[in-house]
């Protein structure tokens, strides 16, 4: 995570990376496509089209809903983030996740999500932070390398 100080104002950017040995339509279907996002993202069921993000939670709740910023298949996504799952979170203003899939040589990607304009949404930074995403990232790699779930609680 990285903070910096400009002009008085804070921005806060929190930034992921992982290598995942999969090809970027692989790793784009599972970041844009329900029936994969249920296996690693605490059961939600998140659809990404090219105007929508939009999550359901186990019980059909709805997690989050906002616009996708940038679209281009299959390399990059950015979307706006509320955590609506949350009362207080659901109640700050929409943050950015951007993702980013830069093939490899070897047959690896690197992902590269990155989490930003948290200035007004302390709880959400604070949910994300950390173990939030990088345990998502890995539910993620173990899903694509093995087909495997890893359990995140």
């Amino acid at each position: 995570m990285t903070t910096t100080d400009t002009d008085r104002h804070t921005t806060t950017e929190q930034v992921y990376q992982i290598v995942i040995k999969a090809s970027p339509e692989q790793i784009w279907d599972a970041i844009t496509k329900p029936e994969f996002t249920r296996h690693y993202f605490h059961g939600a069921r998140i659809t990404v089209t090219q105007d929508r993000y939009h999550s359901l939670g186990p019980d059909d709740s709805v997690w989050d809903d906002g616009a996708v910023l940038e679209w281009d298949p299959p390399h990059r996504v950015v979307h706006e983030w509320r955590s609506l799952y949350d009362e207080a979170a659901g109640a700050e203003p929409a943050s950015r996740v951007s993702w980013e899939i830069t093939a490899r040589a070897n047959g690896t990607c690197l992902l590269t999500a990155v989490h930003d304009l948290l200035e007004q949404s302390p709880r959400t930074a604070e949910a994300v932070s950390g173990a939030g995403w990088m345990g998502v990232l890995s539910a993620l790699k173990t899903l694509l390398e093995t087909g495997e779930e890893l359990p995140l609680s």
